[in-house]
């Protein structure tokens, strides 16, 4: 398994920080010519939110409540900021060893979540006609591997 990218390090002043990850999002996400199973990997970027893409905030903040939907009420998460150099590097190696990934259906949407196990690190594209687009990705907590794991295996053992 190859090593994680380096740790963004949040040094107290946020503006700056949040300056330094959106550049960096745009290079390694954005920019960077993503691809997942042979398709474009694609940022959604409306609504905005403080002149940023909707992808964007949705992969550094967390919601206070899973019924709350108000972009503007998504709190900053630290180590998800961290790890933003993650999300390409889990994309580029789905499937080598450490790597897994699979679909699932949230509502009408198909969905890959591709998970780097050993780092209990997530990243989850959402599949359209002919590319997918980057919904989220975060840091899995304790309560989510076990079904993270019967996720993926119950995907694996479809005919």
């Amino acid at each position: 398994m190859s090593q994680p990218p380096d740790l963004i390090d949040f040094d107290g002043d946020w503006p700056p920080y949040e300056e330094l990850l959106y550049q960096i999002f745009l290079d390694t996400v954005v920019n960077a010519g993503l691809t997942f199973r042979g398709w474009p990997v694609r940022s959604q970027f409306r609504p905005e939110t403080r002149g940023k893409g909707f992808s964007f905030w949705h992969v550094i903040s967390e919601a206070e409540s899973p019924t709350n939907r108000n972009e503007d009420d998504r709190i900053p998460d630290i180590e998800r900021c961290r790890k933003l150099r993650w999300i390409a590097w889990l994309i580029v190696n789905a499937g080598q060893p450490g790597f897994s990934w699979w679909e699932n259906q949230r509502g009408s949407e198909t969905r890959a979540v591709i998970w780097a196990e050993e780092h209990d690190f997530a990243v989850i594209l959402a599949k359209r006609r002919d590319k997918y687009v980057l919904k989220t990705a975060y840091c899995l907590k304790e309560r989510r591997r076990a079904s993270f794991a019967r996720e993926r295996d119950e995907y694996r053992e479809r005919p």
